[in-house]
């Protein structure tokens, strides 16, 4: 199999839009349109994956912002990966994972860290990759756990969810107002300073602009209190699943379980319109060695369960 690694440029953006549209395992996270929004973080090293001229694969990638030996797919998104559209499977596989790691380290790196994407995300079975990384020595360096309900098989609430659901239905209203989201945003960033002594990762000018551009799978679920915004979650969508980007509540908010509320409508409808995956989201801190039990908990109670979020680094010397 003749395999050729070429360097994107903005002129291969349509070409890499298209192909996403495809791919068996993209989401909106590899698009272009997505990645651009901070482009000026990183030092993009995407490529497009070619097999006699034909593309098979794309790869979005970009420099470490603290480690120059160092190249991650991709350090501004959740996971990255080869994406593609179902060719890449067995030997393929591996022809195309060794002809990457041979890209960057004659480009003069030394490690790639590669981030697969969970199963729940993709289209088919797409996991080639996985044992790709195993012929590769490829080492095992993070797993993050986020909880999954698969809508299809989903478990029972847990009573302590029955009741803060009755609770919260008494004090909150529900609004999915795209207009809300400035509001929304506050008790994201005031949560997070409050709880974390930390930031949103993305700013609400960034997060406008995403979902001007991705307005049918970046949506708002708000629980109002006296007209007020006093929780709510951000979602990231794809056709198949549902993804709780951000989640927050006020102290009022948390007092009648307010996000109680939140889910429960946002997991009915994710059910009426065919979704298979609820997902709400990894619980972890320090770099995936703790885990928020009483995060993790709280989601799991939903009736959901747990998926890995893998990281591997291959060693390109």
């Amino acid at each position: 199999m003749s395999i050729e690694i070429i360097a994107y440029t903005q002129a291969h953006e349509t070409a890499w839009e298209g192909f996403c549209a495809g791919a068996v395992n993209s989401t909106l996270l590899h698009t272009r349109g997505f990645l651009s929004y901070h482009v000026d973080r990183f030092k993009d090293l995407s490529v497009l994956i070619m097999q006699s001229g034909k593309l098979v694969g794309v790869f979005p990638a970009a420099e470490s912002p603290s480690d120059t030996t160092l190249v991650i797919s991709h350090p501004g998104i959740t996971y990255g990966g080869i994406v593609h559209q179902g060719w890449l499977s067995g030997t393929r596989m591996i022809e195309v994972l060794t002809a990457l790691a041979e890209y960057y380290g004659k480009n003069g790196y030394q490690r790639l860290q590669y981030k697969p994407v969970p199963f729940i995300y993709t289209k088919t079975p797409a996991q080639d990759d996985l044992y790709a990384l195993f012929r590769l020595g490829a080492q095992r360096i993070r797993c993050d756990l986020s909880c999954t309900i698969d809508l299809t098989n989903r478990q029972p609430l847990s009573e302590r969810r029955r009741r803060g659901l009755k609770k919260a239905l008494k004090a909150v209203t529900l609004s999915s107002d795209p207009a809300l989201l400035g509001e929304l945003w506050a008790v994201i960033a005031q949560n997070l300073a409050h709880k974390h002594n930390a930031k949103p990762v993305h700013s609400l000018a960034e997060l406008t602009l995403l979902k001007d551009r991705f307005s049918q799978l970046i949506t708002i679920r708000c629980a109002l209190m006296d007209g007020h915004v006093e929780a709510g979650v951000v979602f990231f969508n794809s056709p198949s699943i549902w993804h709780a980007q951000y989640i927050a509540a006020s102290e009022i908010a948390y007092n009648v379980s307010a996000l109680d509320a939140v889910f429960d409508s946002a997991i009915t409808d994710a059910q009426q319109v065919g979704v298979r995956y609820f997902d709400f989201g990894t619980s972890n801190e320090d770099g995936g060695k703790v885990l928020n039990d009483g995060l993790y908990r709280f989601k799991s109670e939903f009736g959901g369960g747990g998926i890995a979020h893998e990281y591997y680094e291959v060693n390109l010397c």
